[in-house]
């Protein structure tokens, strides 16, 4: 009886690749979430001073926790049957945790931090927790009481981080990495080998759609920055310039990840012989996308603001940066897709940096304008090369 209430949390092969409402829901809360790493990075940069590394470097590390959050979300509903009940409060629990995270955001590492790590942790153990009881007899218990003992392990910094302001940053730091490392081998043990994600048994359509909702999720907070800044803004033609050229990158990104790989990805899973090593791939990369278009969010609103300021030394991170970080990472999708990568996303990487000492002597808004005049030659080139063609199929390396 253990062995059948398992197997009904497991999906079936009736079980359907589309994101159910729930978890279109949870989706919600990271568009605040990113609201909320933005608005930190942007109060760092807009501060200034000796500490702006620092400061950056702990939104990087509140950034991942809140990625690693939801990616494993993604995977439990890609592993496990959503409709079911003792899945749902999964999500929902999630959720909820998420959502104290995201509120904590501003003043982690200050007067927020043991909000913000109980939350985490509360969403890092609890989860495999609640599965390997529910789980009960069944083989994939095994992989769920792992990840429980690794988070158990890895809660021990986070909490002293959480308590010891002093040593909060290095020890949220290893924190993090010991569960990157985890997810990323396995959550090996002694003598037991490890459980890589790539081997997994998921919904592999499923996964690659809530990665791609994810990435659309983080072009829906640009949208936020951008009309919540200028709204905020005189209406002048300086201010309107720089709003359009923010709304028409964001509308670049939106096509160049999307065209031909963006399509394909979901026939590119059915068509791998392991799916799980393909959307694991992809979920990396998806990361990296993903922090490109939230460092380009942060460059609309300095730009916005500030549209005829000279081009301050950290900004050129945002402003060139973030797409410079989407197209390299776009480039690897590309290649994980088809085995190739187009010349168009290399040049533009290259001239995006080669760019940097140029937009130092010119107007923020001179800036934004030079990336957009990159990222639209990538789409016309795009365009140009893909008139006239069957759409390519996918073929993977992986």
């Amino acid at each position: 009886m253990a062995q059948k209430q398992g197997e009904e949390l497991l999906r079936g092969g009736t079980s359907s690749p589309r994101a159910t409402f729930l978890e279109l829901f949870f989706d919600l809360v990271f568009v605040f979430a990113l609201t909320r790493v933005s608005k930190r990075l942007i109060d760092d940069v807009t501060a200034g001073g000796p500490d702006l590394l620092r400061q950056g470097a702990q939104t990087v590390v509140l950034f991942l926790a809140l990625w690693i959050v939801w990616s494993l979300t993604a995977w439990v509903t890609s592993r496990y049957e959503p409709e079911r009940s003792a899945i749902q409060f999964v999500v929902v629990a999630s959720m909820f945790g998420s959502m104290v995270m995201a509120v904590a955001t501003p003043r982690a590492f200050a007067e927020r931090a043991v909000p913000f790590v109980l939350a985490y942790l509360a969403v890092q153990v609890g989860r495999p927790l609640f599965l390997t009881l529910a789980l009960r007899g069944h083989p994939r218990r095994t992989v769920t009481s792992r990840i429980l003992l690794w988070s158990v392990v890895g809660a021990v910094p986070w909490l002293v981080g959480a308590l010891v302001p002093s040593a909060r940053a290095v020890l949220w730091t290893l924190a993090l990495a010991w569960d990157y490392v985890g997810l990323a081998l396995g959550w090996p043990l002694p003598g037991r080998g490890s459980v890589r994600a790539s081997g997994w048994a998921v919904m592999g359509e499923h996964l690659v759609e809530r990665y791609q909702q994810f990435f659309l999720i983080a072009l829906g907070e640009t949208i936020l920055v951008i009309g919540i800044t200028f709204s905020g803004a005189a209406f002048s033609a300086a201010h309107a310039s720089a709003f359009a050229l923010s709304f028409l990158i964001t509308a670049l990104l939106w096509w160049i990840y999307f065209h031909r790989a963006g399509h394909v990805l979901a026939e590119a899973i059915r068509a791998a012989r392991s799916p799980g090593l393909l959307g694991e791939s992809a979920s990396w990369t998806h990361l990296v996308i993903v922090a490109g278009v939230l460092l380009t969010g942060v460059g609309y609103e300095l730009v916005i603001a500030y549209p005829y300021g000279q081009t301050a030394s950290g900004w050129p991170l945002f402003v060139m940066g973030g797409p410079a970080l989407f197209l390299a990472a776009r480039a690897r999708f590309e290649y994980e897709i088809f085995g190739r990568v187009s010349r168009s996303r290399v040049v533009g990487v290259v001239l995006l940096i080669g760019l940097v000492p140029v937009v130092w002597r010119l107007p923020s808004i001179g800036a934004l304008a030079l990336s957009a005049l990159v990222l639209a030659g990538i789409a016309v080139a795009d365009a140009v090369r893909a008139h006239g063609r069957p759409l390519e199929q996918p073929a993977t390396p992986l």
